[in-house]
């Protein structure tokens, strides 16, 4: 009966719950981070962060006691030398639990119980988040040198499109003379073929006027007779 137990028996009995714990807690000093399922992680997290927290004081009576739950002294070297210079400003929350789907054959959840302060990749994925985290509602005014380098960049882009323009210019009037030059031959051929149309014109109108007042009088003669 489980009466006013409240951690997870694991479905063992005392001394064999006591060593697996005591082996998974080797395992994740020394390698950083182990697999295991979710309801064994809670519980080793339990059993490891007390032991973490004693490792915060380096001296002999720490370091036999946390001896006497882990019974490795590789796991309590590396506890006392390495991992309590990374923890020390931590105030608790020394693991992570990180759930990995459920298992093939019994479908239990799995999950990664890791050190927090040994992941590298979400240690720079922050580092990173709180480089390009500086968002302001007022733009931030630029120094003295940044503001003359733009100055200077911009007056290069404009001398730059002026050049281009006046070349495209240039180009424009070479091309434009040529034709300029021949629509000017073909007036003046047009000129020279109109005057003498016109003079001819000239000339028909005005045979017909001195025809005309000729007649008339033929007209007026044969009225009188």
């Amino acid at each position: 009966m489980r009466h006013r137990k409240s951690f997870n028996h694991l479905g063992r009995k005392s001394a064999h719950r006591k060593a697996m714990l005591a082996n998974m807690a080797n395992s994740l000093i020394l390698h950083k981070r182990i697999t295991t399922t979710i309801a064994k992680a809670k519980a080793l997290k339990m059993y490891v962060e007390p032991l973490m927290t004693k490792a915060k004081d380096d001296s002999t009576h720490s370091r036999r006691t946390v001896f006497s739950y882990l019974q490795n002294k590789e796991a309590v070297t590396e506890l006392f030398r390495e991992i309590s210079g990374k923890i020390a400003d931590r105030p608790g929350g020394y693991t992570r639990i990180l759930k990995t789907g459920h298992r093939l054959g019994d479908n239990a959840d799995m999950c990664i119980i890791e050190l927090v302060d040994y992941n590298e990749s979400l240690l720079a994925a922050k580092s990173d988040a709180k480089a390009k985290s500086t968002r302001r509602r007022r733009g931030a005014k630029k120094p003295a040198a940044a503001q003359t380098e733009a100055v200077e960049t911009v007056e290069e882009n404009v001398t730059e499109e002026a050049i281009a323009t006046e070349e495209v210019k240039d180009e424009a009037v070479v091309e434009e003379t040529p034709v300029v030059e021949e629509e000017k031959a073909e007036e003046v051929k047009a000129e020279k073929t109109e005057k003498p149309v016109k003079a001819k014109k000239e000339e028909v109108k005005e045979e017909k006027i001195e025809e005309a007042p000729k007649e008339e009088k033929k007209e007026e003669d044969k009225k009188e007779e």
